[in-house]
């Protein structure tokens, strides 16, 4: 059974409503990315920080998954399919997708400030002040901020290096160091990668282009996939 890797970002999940950085002109839901997704601002402003990850919660119970994550969860059925995903909601999950690395980290997670090992889902969708881990230390939101390390990239590495299929779907390849991962794949490794807009990276030469919004491409590759590769 072929191997398939999904390096998903912020395009799969606009269609269900979620708006992206480069929708936006480098803003989240209005506010400078470095008011909201640094530890500077969870320094100087905690209440800021603590309201907007709250109110991204809420706004992620209200979404839905769309045909593109559906679409991945289908191919679990015929493929071995990872998904690395650069997006911290949690709509891969809820479309049935069940083996998924989260780069950034995950919205409806918490972590403790003083061990990073130490994380816990949020009960109710939302973080307060006062909620604190088994070390007694306030809980912030498990998401990796600009500045930081991603943890996890060590952890995707070893699954890029197994692909037969790579998909690349709603990510512009632009933020590192996860754009990078694509250097960790076979050099047999199918390439497809499914955006309407330009893709950086250093792939052309070996790429198939899907130029469609991930809704309408991801379900037609597959489709594609499921009746042409699974057999071989």
């Amino acid at each position: 059974m072929k191997n398939i890797v999904v390096l998903s970002g912020a395009g799969i999940s606009a269609e269900s409503g979620i708006r992206t950085f480069r929708d936006m002109g480098g803003l989240w839901e209005e506010y400078d990315v470095m008011e909201v997704a640094s530890p500077q601002a969870w320094e100087s402003n905690p209440d800021l920080v603590m309201r907007f990850y709250n109110d991204r919660r809420k706004q992620l119970k209200e979404v839905k998954p769309n045909r593109a994550h559906k679409a991945l969860a289908e191919l679990e059925k015929h493929f071995n399919v990872k998904i690395v995903t650069q997006n911290v909601d949690n709509l891969h999950e809820r479309a049935g997708s069940t083996d998924i690395l989260h780069l950034h980290g995950e919205l409806t997670k918490s972590r403790s400030q003083i061990d990073s090992s130490l994380i816990y889902n949020i009960e109710g969708w939302e973080l307060k002040f006062g909620d604190k881990c088994e070390l007694g230390s306030q809980l912030r939101p498990h998401i990796v901020w600009f500045g930081e390390e991603v943890p996890e990239l060590d952890n995707a590495i070893p699954i890029m290096n197994k692909a037969d299929i790579l998909i690349i779907v709603g990510t512009s390849l632009n933020v590192y160091p996860a754009a990078g991962l694509v250097n960790y794949i076979p050099d047999n490794c199918k390439v497809f990668v499914v955006d309407p807009n330009s893709v950086a990276g250093n792939l052309n030469s070996r790429c198939e282009f899907i130029t469609k919004n991930a809704g309408e491409g991801l379900p037609e590759l597959a489709e594609r996939l499921i009746n042409n590769f699974n057999n071989e």
